[in-house]
């Protein structure tokens, strides 16, 4: 896979690996899952590492930092002269408006879409599926609207799933053709991947899959001001409006809303204190701050109580512009020999089980059936009637039983069977306790897919996440 970006030493840019070597430790002291980190100045990659089994060639759900890249190809669709800040939904889309649109309905703008200003009182996402499960446009018009548009922000998927649907119809291109064509391709990215709703259209909000190599060049695009080498891919002015701050931000109840989410926002990008970011669900984050030249792109499964970006300022913004060569190879050897620690215990052993799925958002069904087969270094993992997951013991095994791969470890702890087994193309892994005293087992997440607990639907090929709704 060819590199998108050069390769150099935090001393020959003049940034300190001590500092980095401190980010690391804070990280594994504060227990922050990442999957991979990749620190950029001036234009070179002076850091990089996956948490095994996590790795370099592989894409990574990117959540909500979907959104980021849907807002570039809006910006494209207006530098071609086919969209404006001031169309309406109801012009560009006229066949998905409902018969009893509002006079509001009928105001919003693709500015209030991109800014999220569209008066409504929460996320209207879940609300407008449920409305009309096969056509969310109609459906977000026919969500009641709480404030006048342009004036609050409110967190709103569905408006970026409209973007994405304006930009098609104005394009006549799907999402992901417009932007391979336009932007991928041109970057020398050929892995953007998408998940997909039932009629095979992309969510927009979510659901786009890229390397780490990837989201840091989209960065570094961005940090460029839209050229890319010799090519200006995308307008310095869409760049510019699009990472400016349009409407405050407000506190919320939500752990996540931390200082970084509380400076502004701007065309589905937030503001920071310290330049701006496009953010995913569980810490995938595409930060990019002027001032410093500075880029850092990271995938994770985080917490909701340990935000990032805060914890890369108070390590890495002190070690700018002091280079500390003497650390350099240190901090290299750390970075090859990052992982996620297997599970740990005992080999052999094959058991059966059945779930019970009264823990909360359990993984399976109540009822699946459970067979461990101990093999030559690890288990056959058997869940009801699929094929068997491959789990290691003491490292990490590949299968893909349902289509989308599997990375299993597993250890006989006691009485216990204990398997981790990481849906590797997204944040996600599901912690399987089988008892074998009782006969029973429970499976459950990390963190519950923001498509729902049902394990199956992310196990699937091709990426079709929800197959319930248009």
């Amino acid at each position: 896979m060819p590199a998108l970006l050069p390769r150099s030493t935090p001393s020959a840019v003049g940034m300190s690996s001590r500092s980095i070597i401190a980010l690391l430790d804070q990280l594994e002291a504060e227990s922050v899952e990442l999957h991979s980190l990749m620190v950029v100045r001036h234009g070179h990659v002076v850091a990089e590492g996956w948490w095994a089994p996590y790795s370099a060639e592989r894409p990574h759900l990117l959540y909500s930092l979907t959104k980021s890249f849907t807002s570039i190809a809006v910006g494209l669709a207006i530098d071609d002269g086919v969209l404006s800040l001031d169309d309406r939904v109801v012009d560009v889309l006229p066949d998905h408006v409902p018969d009893d649109v509002s006079e509001q309905g009928r105001r919003i703008t693709v500015h209030h879409l991109l800014s999220m200003t569209v008066g409504h009182a929460e996320d209207s996402l879940g609300p407008a599926w449920e409305l009309e499960p096969d056509d969310l446009v109609k459906g977000f018009l026919r969500v009641p609207f709480a404030e006048p548009e342009g004036s609050r922000h409110i967190y709103d998927n569905a408006t970026t799933f409209i973007l994405a649907r304006m930009v098609e119809r104005v394009t006549g291109r799907g999402l992901p053709e417009f932007l391979d064509e336009r932007l991928f391709r041109p970057m020398g990215i050929e892995h953007a991947e998408w998940d997909r709703v039932a009629s095979g259209l992309a969510f927009g909000f979510h659901g786009l899959h890229l390397t780490t190599e990837a989201v840091a060049a989209f960065g570094e695009l961005l940090l460029r001001g839209g050229r890319w080498g010799d090519r200006r891919l995308v307008p310095r002015d869409w760049v510019e409006l699009a990472t400016s701050r349009h409407i405050e931000t407000l506190p919320v109840e939500d752990a996540w809303a931390t200082a970084d989410f509380l400076c502004g926002y701007g065309y589905q990008f937030w503001r920071s204190r310290h330049g701006y970011f496009g953010n995913g669900a569980f810490g995938q984050q595409c930060i990019v701050v002027p001032e410093h030249e500075l880029v850092i792109a990271v995938t994770s499964a985080l917490d909701e109580r340990q935000p990032i970006p805060g914890i890369f300022w108070d390590c890495l913004l002190p070690g700018l512009d002091e280079a500390t060569p003497e650390y350099d190879e240190l901090l290299a050897a750390r970075l090859r020999q990052l992982s996620i620690v297997p599970v740990s215990g005992a080999h052999g052993r094959s058991a059966m089980a059945t779930i019970d799925a009264s823990a909360e958002d359990s993984a399976l069904p109540d009822g699946t059936a459970v067979v461990v087969e101990a093999v030559d270094g690890g288990w056959l993992l058997e869940l009801g009637a699929w094929p068997a997951f491959e789990v290691g013991h003491g490292d990490w095994r590949e299968s893909a039983p349902l289509g989308r791969p599997v990375v299993a470890s597993g250890a006989w702890q006691d009485k216990t069977f204990v398997a981790k087994l990481y849906v590797i193309p997204t944040p996600h892994h599901v912690r399987l306790h089988l008892d074998a005293g009782t006969g029973t087992a429970v499976a459950t997440w990390n963190g519950v897919p923001m498509t729902g607990p049902n394990l199956e639907r992310l196990l699937r090929s091709p990426l079709m996440t929800r197959p319930d709704v248009s």
